[in-house]
């Protein structure tokens, strides 16, 4: 049996359930386990706490599978955390508002490095884990089975987290049929078209599902500003709810081209709608040059940090573009800001939000906290499960 023996007083998170071990946690490691292998978590005193992946290349050296002393994770266990997890689903299927929503959440499902998206029938996997790796034929076989409807399994493992797992990116069709060049989806009034093959994250953010519901009820009658809008989301959810008219900001062409698409093909009732190809921080500084206001504004940015040592810098990106939003912002408008960088806590953002205003010389009413939807769940025991957070402000 391979095992991983902690450092003397290092294993209270473990004992607490949370799932990672970092490097310098560990006192010493037997049995040369290979990267993505299983092995055993014990104290330094010797008492067995339970059972994780290895991966000698992260500062996470281990991920944890179980808690379970007595019992090694096998095929059957994984695909019970699989099957488990789909279940934890079940009222997505029957609640008729969406058929594009997260079935697998990583850690806070109890797979380390698992995510699975599912999006009407086609069900697209990110493994971005050594451990991951490892269990992938047990998952998608899981996926397969368990998943109502599922057509195919389709890879989007081509995350930056997997480099730091010393794995290389991994695309392609795992199982089932190939899906469809575009993948069109249900979300309340709307419908979209999802590139799962090439498309941002799996193909779209499902984790703003709520988020777009709560800002689509500011946008009647108002002439609104989305930016970083990728395939339009917001935007369209605002079109939906009566917006005079939207205006699309994203550096990527081929998002907005998509953005276009998913436009055209809904008849709204008479909103205005522009794309603009553009750098968003040159683009807002270009508005308020021109003296162009807006009634309603969302930044919903790439994320800025993906970890602790770049989030300085991501803290002045979160400061700049939201102080030059607060700027084009007419009174009594609102600002829908967010922030999907894992690094960035809640309170820091809310500090940025407050610094930003205070050098807009604007004041602004909190209607609304936002975060990842129920199938973006986050363990009690693993708040960094908690990477997604969002402000809707009033001017006043």
């Amino acid at each position: 049996m391979k095992k991983v023996i902690l450092n003397p007083k290092r294993d209270y998170s473990v004992v607490h359930h949370h799932p990672w071990v970092f490097s310098g946690a560990i006192r010493a490691v037997e049995g040369d386990p290979a990267p993505g292998e299983t092995v055993a978590v014990e104290s330094a005193r010797g008492e067995r706490l339970g059972w994780g992946s290895w991966s000698p290349a992260s500062q996470i050296r281990v991920r944890m599978l179980s808690f379970d002393s007595d019992h090694e994770p096998d095929d059957a266990y994984v695909e019970g955390l699989v099957a488990a997890s789909v279940a934890r689903r079940a009222a997505f299927w029957v609640d008729g508002v969406t058929n594009a929503f997260r079935l697998v959440n990583a850690e806070s499902d109890g797979l380390p490095g698992v995510v699975a998206d599912y999006y009407a029938g086609t069900v697209v996997v990110q493994l971005a884990t050594a451990g991951a790796e490892r269990w992938k034929d047990v998952i998608v076989a899981a996926l397969m089975k368990y998943v109502p409807d599922c057509t195919c399994v389709y890879n989007r493992s081509d995350v930056d987290a997997r480099a730091r797992e010393g794995l290389e990116p991994a695309t392609g069709l795992l199982a089932g049929a190939e899906p469809p060049e575009l993948v069109e989806v249900k979300e309340g009034p709307v419908s979209f078209l999802v590139d799962v093959r090439k498309g941002h994250k799996t193909g779209f953010y499902l984790d703003q599902r709520d988020a777009r519901a709560a800002v689509a009820a500011y946008a009647p009658t108002a002439e609104m500003l989305n930016c970083f809008s990728y395939t339009g989301g917001f935007g369209l959810m605002a079109c939906a709810s009566g917006a005079a008219s939207v205006t699309h900001v994203d550096a990527s062409a081929e998002a907005l081209a998509l953005a276009r698409k998913n436009t055209e093909r809904i008849h709204f009732c008479g909103t205005k709608c522009e794309f603009v190809e553009a750098d968003v921080f040159k683009q807002l500084r270009l508005y308020r040059d021109q003296g162009r206001t807006f009634d309603l504004i969302v930044l919903d940015p790439p994320k800025f940090a993906d970890t602790k040592a770049g989030l300085m810098r991501a803290t002045r990106g979160y400061k700049d573009i939201n102080l030059l939003a607060m700027k084009l912002l007419r009174p009594g408008g609102v600002l829908a800001t967010f922030s999907c960088s894992g690094a960035m806590t809640t309170d820091l953002f809310d500090k940025v939000c407050a610094e930003a205003a205070f050098d807009a010389k604007r004041d602004f009413q909190v209607l609304a906290r936002t975060r990842q939807g129920a199938d973006h769940p986050v363990s009690l025991t693993f708040p960094e499960g908690l990477y997604l957070k969002g402000l809707i402000l009033r001017s006043f």
